[in-house]
């Protein structure tokens, strides 16, 4: 039965004026492509006191409210379960965005197929709609991640389509445990003109998932698109729409994959989850404190270690810097990979301002081991250190960690978490630590490495290579 075409309209974003049709400017308010398509339908009044009218909404205490018992179902992969709190909640509705050839379709693939194991006979699986891929390809990625094979393979249902209300529909006739949509910006919803991927086609999408995700208390997993800059595509409002913004990050060249929680409605957007690209698919990284380790020659000029905290889990990471003589007459190149390009100007100002080292004319080059992508303060004074010591051609000692944010005023400031950073250093062989004055007294603590506060950059540089045997220059 062929389902009747809706009427849509353009309405501004602005300023809520409709159009019958797109033009670049809304004449209402003057704001430029602020015209969206969107289904117009007549809101018929609900009358009131008739057999059969919900009652109205009334309020209630917020004591007398109860939270109810939540039941998580958890995806079988234990770091995804982590990031979630726990695991999936019915009725959610998750975004999972990443830039292309990340993973992120192995990664929802793996998901479904896990679920599907944890279920038993005669319980809903998963349904995975593909509106990307034929059934066929999919098969195959499943065949080569070896997901392929048992009686759960036949809980785990493919639908290959585009069209939003089909998806719905078939999830509606028989409920499943997770509904998975690979991806929000290739499906389309009918009665709107535009294309699929556009803003209207996006959030229409999305709304009407939502709304079946509520119904059926059914955990809805959206995989979307990012765009160059590296934010998911499509509207804004596409993230107030869903439950939970999980991010796939990481080298598409290397192993290494970090799954981070944008937002989460259901818990903690502190938590990281850490794994690595294999032949079989994403799989846990056993040890991720010393998975960024890089490949050990840490006695090398330019190299530093710090520790960082993502969420509640140290990480410590290697800091490679290369400074080299300016090429051309052009100003100075200043290159990052995985760090913040305006905290590395900062430093080199500091330096040279606070500490007496001048690399402002020359060429800085600073990156993470492993692909990692950090932002916390607290690796100001490794890479300070690093730029140091490849200014200087000097190797900081290897079992040195060093851990603090540095001011404009070449002031070393206190981290949170310095005692769960300063274990896991222990663990991973450290003897040394470079810390922050005002949250350390020095001195070795129990079975952790030895400390030595420092209040400023010149005083770590001079306590830095004035450690042990680590100066080679």
């Amino acid at each position: 039965m062929a389902r009747a075409r809706g009427a849509s309209a353009y309405v501004c974003q602005a300023c809520a004026a409709v159009f019958p049709r797109w033009e670049g400017q809304c004449r209402a308010c003057g704001t430029w492509n602020s015209l969206v398509e969107t289904l117009v339908a007549p809101s018929p009044a609900r009358p009131r006191n008739r057999p059969g009218t919900p009652p109205a909404a009334v309020p209630q205490a917020l004591g007398r409210l109860g939270t109810g018992s939540t039941s998580r179902r958890r995806t079988g992969l234990p770091e995804v379960d982590r990031l979630l709190g726990g695991g999936l909640v019915p009725g959610s509705v998750l975004l999972l965005g990443g830039e292309p050839g990340i993973g992120k379709s192995t990664l929802v693939l793996q998901v479904a197929a896990a679920l599907t194991r944890s279920t038993g006979d005669g319980e809903a699986g998963v349904l995975y709609a593909s509106a990307e891929e034929s059934g066929a390809q999919l098969s195959l990625r499943a065949e080569r991640l070896g997901l392929i094979g048992g009686p759960a393979d036949e809980r785990l249902q493919v639908l290959a389509g585009t069209d939003v209300d089909t998806i719905v529909d078939a999830a509606t006739a028989a409920p499943p445990a997770l509904l998975v949509v690979d991806s929000v910006q290739t499906i389309a919803v009918d009665g709107l003109d535009g294309p699929p991927g556009s803003v209207g086609q996006v959030r229409e999408a999305a709304l009407r998932l939502g709304a079946f995700a509520r119904a059926m208390s059914v955990p809805v997993l959206l995989v979307g698109h990012v765009t160059k800059d590296g934010t998911l595509a499509g509207p804004r409002a596409l993230e107030h729409l869903v439950d939970a913004v999980l991010m796939l990050e990481g080298d598409r060249y290397g192993s290494l994959r970090l799954l981070r929680a944008l937002k989460n409605r259901h818990g903690s957007t502190e938590e990281v989850g850490v794994m690595e690209m294999t032949g079989t698919g994403l799989a846990e990284v056993r040890d991720p404190a010393a998975a960024f380790l890089g490949s050990g020659q840490r006695e090398a000029p330019g190299v530093a270690v710090a520790a960082v905290l993502e969420g509640t889990r140290p990480l410590l990471v290697e800091v490679q810097v290369l400074v080299a003589p300016a090429v051309g007459l052009g100003l100075p190149r200043r290159t990052v990979a995985g760090l913040d390009g305006n905290r590395l100007a900062l430093l080199i100002a500091v330096l040279a301002r606070r500490a007496g080292v001048d690399v402002s004319g020359r060429d800085v080059y600073a990156s993470l081991a492993g692909g990692l992508s950090v932002s916390e303060p607290a690796l100001d004074l490794a890479l300070a250190l690093a730029i140091v010591a490849s200014a200087q051609d000097r190797a900081l000692p290897g079992d040195l960690l060093v851990c603090g944010e540095v001011s404009l005023l070449g002031e070393v400031r206190p981290v949170q978490g310095l005692e769960r950073r300063l274990r896991e250093a222990a663990r991973l062989g450290f003897r040394h630590a470079l810390v922050p004055a005002r949250s350390e007294r020095g001195g070795r603590h129990g079975q952790g490495p030895r400390t030595f506060p420092v209040a400023t950059v010149r005083e770590a540089i001079e306590v830095a290579f004035g450690l042990g045997t680590g100066t080679s220059g």
